[in-house]
Formats: structure tokens, C-alpha cells, sequence
């Protein structure tokens, strides 16, 4: 939205006439009749009149005054962010031939979104595998099996047993992960590419490699980023995992495999290297090159066989096999989904040669765009020029720099309005000529963060501008990043603290103004450590400044709220532009430090029991909360700050119908899930102590209000709460003689 002021006094001069009359009974009863032409009604609108002028200019301060100042240094209304995600297509299982789709594709769902560039929908459906190592006890059993494996194909060595797993069957991003190093027996990562029923899989080798020229194969990927550790960092010494393409061709004269390196278009990937979600793109081999080896033992003896791809022992699946994709890593990769004919997808709509107006020939002129919310890194315009024909202008963001006529014009992304300078900063445009949108892409916020599978339908058109339908669209992650357009007050906050830093982290308090803007990030809190390196949890390293998040989070329920390796790797990439190249800078998590409280109250007649020992923990998990309202100053609980059980005391004797706290013991957390009773000093007071980089997590609260005046009221043992029983319910045949 523009920027707008508010009034002071909304009042028109209609409301002041009916305020005016609506007080007549109370002043002057005998006044009975108010009608137009009285002259005593005369005198109400002559005083609404002059009333509503002096509002008129009341409403002109202060707010127009800050408004103007905004204006005068050029600042806007951010625009919303746009919610991305990644879909995988798939045509119909008749297919026969690739079909392309361009750029722009509406994928239809709760909201709207686009795909982001072209993908090639190659004719195939696919499935990933990995050869999963042998469990210990399925190992033990079978070592009889594999010793004779061993003397059949004459191997000098026990063979490591595997089981062919499908992986990913879901559709959905696996939370866990694949990790290619400690989960598979080869550190590979095997797609199977099948053609449809009833369809040679030789001609469908031919169409993907054929005459008619190469294809893309697109493979969506997702990494799985699970933190080992609260303080493992993002960025810094973070760098891409070693990885290779390949795919299977036909065996070569003595039956073993062979493979061919598949090349990366390399400014087409969208993962940076395996380290984000995005689409890979792999140029396709020459159908003479692609092919895989037979699956069938009575083929070849030795199908599946060391090198080899896993077997697959469904004969009818088999047969459909049209060549397999490797994916072989060299060093640590854990992959949390992976298909193909992907895209990259967000929630904006595309408007191209969109005429906007025609100039009149006046200084400063502004176009509304008829949308809001550009993305202004797709913006293009045009204005038609006498002599060259429609001319590409620039986009710069002050028009007051600029120096002379120049093809320049500046865009307010928030608003969808677009201006023009004065011939002396900025060119105006010529007299009766028409202002044309080339292109620009409009929309977003939070409403675009859905779930997963929550996109199902698409409409695409390829290069000639043909529908191409009856494609099949699978949603494998969560959409995520968008974010509502900021409000005026938020802009007021905002623009102090962005005069101060400029764009640019150098202070703790840049840092951490800069992480709170970010778009879409959702963060409950963040702080900053100078200073502290996070590998070696060290103090005073010159140079390294390591700045926390910890994501937002509805209530005060356990487990205290976390950031995942995504959104640490988020904010890093959202920060790293802006810090200084000498920095040393780290994104990290929460490293929290679990306690126990156990605590004995005396409750005040009329309250009830549970009611108030309910209330009683309430109280206490509010307090040290590590986002808002936690803490003293309802900021989150402080970094370091030690729990001190007098404290909680405190806390405890606020709540309403709490007569007297007769007793507060603390517990530490342990690894195992237990709990060990901290040690007090005379006064029977106990202390956790907490690093300068820790919070605290308060894992249980055990409330007692059978008071007798004594500590041992209190539970001396804390127990971890009960966890499910994970193991599954089976009915067990009884044996019967």
C-alpha cells in the first residue's frame, strides 16, 4: 500500500451536524423542531463547517510530518515475499515422447503458484533405490548363505549382503533422510527410469536421446539437514558435498556395467551444489548410450552383482527398465527426497505488454501498475520512443541521483507504482507516448506456506504455445518464505534501525536488525555473540561473530522451539552479502540445558487444587521461556543467565491462590532422560549454572499442595515422563498339540 497518514480526527462534517443535533435534548429541550432553513440549524453547519476545516488541517500533523520525512529519504513499504517449493510432473502412462513446458505454468492448489523455468517431461516414471545394508541379526542368519555366495561367484572375500529398498515410495520428503555414507552398502543412491506398460523400453530410449536432439533430465533434489549438534553451524566451513552423475548404458562384451557421466548444466542449478532443495539439470546421452543390464539370474548369474545396479526381482517391473541414474557420493550426503521432471515453483503471477499509461509530458509523472506486491527483480518497462520503437528504461532506486535525461525510472514494489523523473534526474517520457510493462511477476505472503501435497493440478504450455495436459503433479516438501507485506508501523520501526546500518552488518545490533527483517524467516528471537566461535565454544576469537535464531512458536508447551539446519542455512545466506569480508560470521541454534522443578505450595481456601498447581507451572515454563513473553524483560529467557531457585520462588508466590511456597528443588537434566537433584547451600537454595551461550529447558514440573512447612514436601526424584512403546502390536499364534 502507499504510504498513507492516518487522522487524528475522522469525523466529516455530516457526523458533526448529527453529533450537534443528537445534543439539542439535552441542552435545550424547548427546542423541538431542528429542520434545514431554522436559523438555529443555520448556526450548527456554519460550526460544523468551520469545525471540520480546522480537523482537515489537524489531520495534516503529526503523522503527515513523518510520513513526508519517509518520503523524503525515499524509503517504502517492503513488498511481500513469495512462498517457493519445488513439484515434481509426470505425463500419462501412455506416453511416448518428451514434452517441454516453458516458464510461467500456473500449478493450481489452496493458492496459485507459477513454475519458475522450463523442464523437459521426459516420458518415464521413475523410483529410487538403495542397496541397504543387512541387518546385524538378518546378517548372523544369513552368513551360511553368504559363504556359499562367496565360493559361487569365486569372490575373495565375504560379500556384504544388501536388500534391494525402495526409498522416497511416499511422495514426500523423508524427515530422516538417506544417508549415502552409513545407509547403503556403495554410498550410492540408484533411479530406476521405466517406461509404461506395454511400451518398449528401447523406444523410449530412442525419444530422450534420439535424432531430434538431446533432452533435459530434470531431478529435483532435497537435502536432509539434521543438526548434530545445537551449535553445529551454518556457513563458515560449510562446502558442497562431492557427488557425481551417471547413467547406465548397455553392458559392455564381457556383461559388466557401464556408466556415463552425466554433465550439470551448471547455471541451471538450482541446489548450489547439493546443498539446498532445487532442481538439477542433466543433459541426456545419445539413446546409443543409454540401456542398463539385465536383472534376470538366468541371464547373467551375476545381476546385481558388486558394480552392478541393485536387483530388482519383479519380473513385470523389470521388463519396463529403461536405464538407471547413480547418484554416487564421495563424501557425506544425506539426501531427504530426490525425483524427477521437477521444477521450482512460487506463489507470484506473471503479466506480460501490459500498457500502463501514456505521458503527458509533465515532470515527476507516476503510473499505477493496476498490481501490487512486484517482484522487482523481474520487472521490465518500456516506453515507446520516436524513432527507435519501444525502448527498454532502467530501474534505479533514487531518481534524485541521477544526473540528466536518462532512461531511468523508479518502482515502488509494495504500492505497483512507477515514476518518472524531471528531465534533470531522469528523462520525462515523451509527450503522447505509450508506457508498456514488458514483464512483471505480482503477488505473495504468508497464506502461501502450505503443506505438502497441497498443490494438484497444472496448466502449462510448451514452446509453440500448445497445451500440453494431462500431467500429474506431486508437492514433495512444504511451501515456504512467504511473508505479508510490511504496515506502516512496521516500516516506522524499521527504517531507524536500516538508516543506522545501512544495508550493511558491522555491529551486534546490525546483525540482529538485519536477521528480524528477513522475509518469511518467522524468527522468535534473535541474539548475537561476538566473538564466540561455536566449533570450539570459545570466547574472545577476534573476528568471528556468531548469531543465533530461534523460530517462533505458539505457547509455552515442551520441547522449547528450534531451527533446523534449513532455516540456519536460510539466514545465513540472508546475512552473508552483508557482513564485512573480514568477518568470520556463523549461524547457529539454541543450545538448550534440560531442568527439573519440584515444588511445594500451600493453596488458599477456595482455590482449587489442581487449578492452581496447573497455574503454578504455567507460571514457570512462561518464565523461562527462550522467546517471548520468558525472561525478565519478556524478551525470552537470557543468554547465560543462571536459574536460581530463589527466583522461581518468586515467580511461584505471584500466582493467584498461592498462600505460601513451602519448598523449590531443582534437577538437572541428564543424558539418559533422568534427572539428578542439584545440590543447596544452608539456606536450602540450589543454582543451575548455564554457559554464556545456553538457555534453559524446562523438561518437567512436579507440583505438591500437601503442605506440611518442610523441604521434604517436596518430590525428591524426578522421572522422566513415560515414552511410547514403539514396537508394534502383533497377534502370536499359540502352539497347540
Amino acid at each position: 500500500m502507499p504510504l498513507i497518514p492516518p487522522a487524528l480526527d475522522d469525523r466529516s462534517y455530516d457526523d458533526l451536524v448529527q453529533e450537534m443535533l443528537a445534543n439539542i435534548p439535552a441542552h435545550t429541550p424547548e427546542w423541538s423542531n431542528p429542520q434545514a432553513g431554522d436559523p438555529g440549524r443555520t448556526l450548527i453547519e456554519l460550526f460544523a463547517w468551520l469545525a471540520d476545516t480546522i480537523l482537515y488541517r489537524a489531520n495534516l500533523i503529526p503523522e503527515r510530518q513523518r510520513i513526508a520525512f519517509l518520503k523524503l529519504i525515499g524509503q517504502t513499504l517492503q513488498p511481500a515475499a513469495a512462498a517457493q517449493g519445488l513439484i515434481a510432473l509426470s505425463q500419462a502412462p501412455s506416453a511416448t515422447v518428451p514434452r517441454g513446458i516453458v516458464a510461467g505454468a500456473s500449478v493450481t492448489g489452496a493458492l496459485t503458484f507459477e513454475t519458475l523455468g522450463e523442464v523437459d517431461i521426459l516420458p518415464v516414471t521413475a523410483q529410487a533405490y538403495i542397496k541397504a545394508p543387512m541387518p546385524q541379526d538378518s546378517t548372523n542368519a544369513t552368513l551360511s548363505l553368504l559363504s556359499g555366495l562367496k565360493q559361487l561367484y569365486n569372490l575373495p572375500a565375504l560379500p556384504s549382503g544388501y536388500q534391494t529398498t525402495p526409498v522416497f515410495t511416499s511422495n514426500l520428503a523423508d524427515p530422516n533422510g538417506i544417508d549415502l555414507q552409513a545407509g547403503t552398502i556403495d554410498q550410492c543412491l540408484w533411479i530406476a527410469l521405466f517406461a509404461g506398460t506395454g511400451i518398449a523400453p528401447s523406444d523410449i530410449a530412442t525419444a530422450i536421446g534420439g535424432a531430434n536432439g538431446q533432452r533435459i533430465l530434470s531431478i529435483g533434489f532435497v537435502p536432509s539437514l539434521p543438526a548434530t549438534s545445537p551449535l553445529t553451524p551454518a556457513g563458515g566451513t560449510a562446502t558442497a558435498p562431492q557427488a557425481t552423475w551417471q547413467m547406465s548404458g548397455p553392458p559392455d562384451p564381457k556383461g559388466q556395467p557401464v556408466y556415463n557421466a552425466l554433465t550439470v548444466i551448471a547455471d541451471e542449478d538450482s541446489t548450489s551444489g547439493l546443498t539446498q532443495a532445487g532442481v538439477v539439470r542433466l543433459i541426456v546421452p545419445q539413446a546409443v548410450n543409454i540401456g542398463a543390464p539385465t536383472n534376470s539370474v538366468t541371464t547373467d548369474m551375476q545381476a546385481g552383482v558388486g558394480p552392478k545396479p541393485p536387483r530388482i526381482d519383479d519380473p513385470k517391473l523389470a521388463a519396463r527398465l529403461v536405464t538407471w541414474v547413480r547418484l554416487n557420493a564421495q563424501s557425506a550426503l544425506s539426501v531427504g527426497w530426490l525425483g524427477i521432471n521437477a521444477v521450482g515453483i512460487d506463489q507470484r503471477t506473471t503479466y506480460n505488454s501490459v500498457v500502463i499509461g501514456v505521458s503527458n509530458g509533465n515532470p515527476n509523472q507516476q503510473f499505477s501498475l493496476g498490481q501490487t506486491q512486484i517482484d522487482p527483480e523481474t520487472f521490465q518497462l518500456q516506453v515507446y520512443m520516436p524513432g527507435f520503437g519501444y525502448a527498454l528504461w532502467q530501474q534505479v532506486d533514487d531518481l534524485a541521483v541521477l544526473q540528466g535525461p536518462l532512461w531511468a525510472y523508479r518502482l515502488d514494489p509494495e504500492a505497483g507504482i512507477v515514476s518518472f523523473g524531471n528531465q534533470l534526474q531522469g528523462m520525462i517520457p515523451p509527450v503522447g507516448q505509450r508506457v508498456l510493462v514488458l514483464q512483471m511477476r505480482a503477488g505473495g505472503g504468508s497464506a502461501g506456506n502450505l503443506p505438502a501435497a497441497s498443490l494438484a493440478g497444472i496448466t502449462a504450455k510448451d514452446a509453440t504455445g500448445a497445451p500440453v495436459g494431462q500431467l500429474t503433479v506431486v508437492q514433495p516438501i512444504p511451501t515456504t518464505g512467504g511473508a505479508d507485506s510490511e504496515t506502516l508501523d512496521q516500516a516506522q520501526q524499521r527504517i531507524p534501525a536500516m538508516l543506522r546500518h545501512q544495508g550493511r552488518a558491522v555491529t551486534a545490533g546490525d546483525y540482529q536488525t538485519l536477521a528480524e527483517s528477513m522475509p518469511g524467516a518467522n524468527l522468535g528471537r534473535v541474539a548475537v555473540l561476538p566473538l564466540f566461535k561455536p566449533q570450539t565454544m570459545a570466547n574472545n576469537v577476534p573476528g568471528v561473530v556468531s548469531v543465533m535464531v530461534i523460530p517462533n512458536k505458539e505457547g509455552v508447551a515442551q520441547p522449547c522451539p528450534r531451527a533446523d539446519r534449513t532455516l540456519l542455512q536460510s539466514v545465513y545466506h540472508y546475512l552473508s552479502p552483508l557482513a564485512p569480508a573480514t568477518a568470520e560470521m556463523y549461524v547457529i541454534g539454541s543450545d538448550y540445558v534440560g531442568v527439573g522443578v519440584s515444588v511445594g505450595i500451600e493453596v488458599r481456601a477456595g482455590y482449587g487444587l489442581m487449578q492452581v498447581a496447573q497455574a503454578v507451572e504455567t507460571a514457570l515454563r512462561n518464565y523461562l521461556w527462550p522467546i517471548a513473553p520468558g525472561g525478565l524483560d519478556n524478551g525470552g529467557w537470557e543468554l547465560g543467565r543462571n536459574v536460581r531457585s530463589l527466583e522461581l520462588e518468586v515467580v511461584v508466590s505471584k500466582v493467584p491462590g498461592v498462600v505460601e511456597v513451602d519448598c523449590l528443588l531443582l534437577f538437572s537434566a541428564l543424558a539418559n532422560g533422568g534427572f539428578q537433584l542439584l545440590p543447596t547451600d544452608a539456606n536450602g537454595r540450589s543454582e543451575l549454572t548455564l554457559q554464556s551461550w545456553q538457555l534453559v529447558e524446562l523438561q518437567q514440573v512436579v507440583v505438591t499442595t500437601e503442605s506440611d512447612g518442610t523441604t521434604a514436601h517436596c518430590v525428591q526424584t524426578l522421572t522422566p515422563p513415560a515414552q511410547p512403546d514403539p514396537s508394534v502390536a502383533v497377534p502370536v499364534v499359540p502352539k497347540v498339540c
